[in-house]
């Protein structure tokens, strides 16, 4: 179903990857497009668990828009083991402009299909999503 406001649908495909990120732990990452032809979001990539983030990092291309989702686990200062599911909006500088509204106008209503997200970053370089960042917006 379109939302009126964004006009992007979420094909169903996006949200079983997910719950299959989140409850089963099935994949490390997810990535997905706007597929402008069908005003829809789908399913571009998915990582499997024993990839790493620089795997995730590489899937993003240099000069698209794209939405991913990444699941980060990490052990905290009192050695437990904790897990953080990550919303990244990838939004190069070097990507069009109209890639660029399209996926902002998008971007809220797409990430409250996927109930889980505990953290959004928002990135035009892969400097703005680097594994420091990620590691310091996670504790």
């Amino acid at each position: 179903m379109a939302n009126s406001a964004s006009g992007m649908a979420v094909n169903d495909e996006c949200k079983l990857k997910f719950l299959e990120l989140k409850a089963k732990r099935q994949f490390r990452y997810i990535v997905f497009r706007i597929e402008e032809k069908i005003q829809q979001v789908v399913v571009e990539t998915v990582g499997e668990p024993d990839k790493t983030y620089d795997d995730f990092a590489a899937s993003l291309p240099a000069n698209e828009c794209r939405y991913a989702v990444y699941d980060f686990d990490f052990t905290t200062d009192e050695n437990c083991q904790k897990s953080k599911i990550f919303f990244i909006a990838w939004s190069p500088d070097t990507s069009r402009v109209r890639s660029k509204m399209v996926y902002a106008s998008s971007k809220d209503r797409f990430k409250r299909e996927l109930d889980g997200i505990q953290v959004e970053l928002q990135a035009t370089d892969p400097s703005e999503m680097s594994m420091d960042i990620i590691k310091a917006r996670a504790f």
